[in-house]
């Protein structure tokens, strides 16, 4: 069976929990779309994260990257359109603070998502979750290791979806902060799974 790489991040700035790693966590091993998930949790470090998913792929080879990301304050689970060669924002866990750095001095500008995006947002409002396509994954460490994804499939391995989505927070982390928006764990891992098997029609 094809593998799929599904990464998730640690908690960072004041999130002390972070959905994407629970989701990763308990996908992981499963079979979905097609694909047996292969959950790894990424450091929230711009000195490493790169490397670290690079390490993650020539492991386990796997025929499909998705990486997750927390965007507290969306309602809608976003799927990412574009990775741009920056990195930016605020200091990371490992008190890392970035300014207009590039990502990769050789890299293009930006890189677009290789994942069916349009299908996974239909199917995700098909199933009554909400969902959009974002225009912007920033210029944190979410956009680092999209485009580092996306630069090592498009220089690499050209046949390897990959890509981004964000999730809202949990009911765990609204309650902890008050003012944002917030989804039930169980609809956050399920609208991944959608995702998965969305790519896996796709990748036949």
């Amino acid at each position: 069976m094809k593998k799929l790489l599904l990464t998730g991040f640690e908690p960072f700035l004041d999130f002390t929990v972070n959905p994407t790693m629970r989701i990763v966590e308990e996908l992981d091993g499963m079979e979905i779309g097609g694909y047996t998930v292969i959950g790894r949790i990424m450091p929230v470090d711009f000195g490493t994260s790169g490397s670290k998913l690079l390490s993650f792929i020539e492991e386990i080879k796997p025929e499909a990257v998705i990486s997750l990301g927390l965007a507290a304050g969306r309602f809608k689970m976003t799927p990412e359109r574009i990775a741009i060669n920056f990195k930016d924002g605020p200091v990371d866990n490992e008190g890392n603070k970035p300014i207009d750095e590039p990502i990769r001095e050789e890299g293009e500008p930006g890189y677009l998502s290789a994942l069916p995006i349009r299908k996974m947002v239909d199917r995700l409002i098909a199933d009554n979750l909400p969902a959009e396509i974002s225009n912007t994954a920033g210029a944190y460490l979410c956009n680092n290791v999209m485009y580092e994804g996306l630069h090592y499939a498009k220089t690499q391995k050209p046949e390897m979806p990959s890509g981004f989505i964000h999730i809202p927070a949990s009911h765990e982390l609204a309650i902890q902060h008050g003012k944002i928006p917030s989804w039930s764990h169980e609809d956050l891992a399920h609208g991944i799974r959608i995702c998965i098997e969305v790519l896996g029609e796709e990748n036949k």
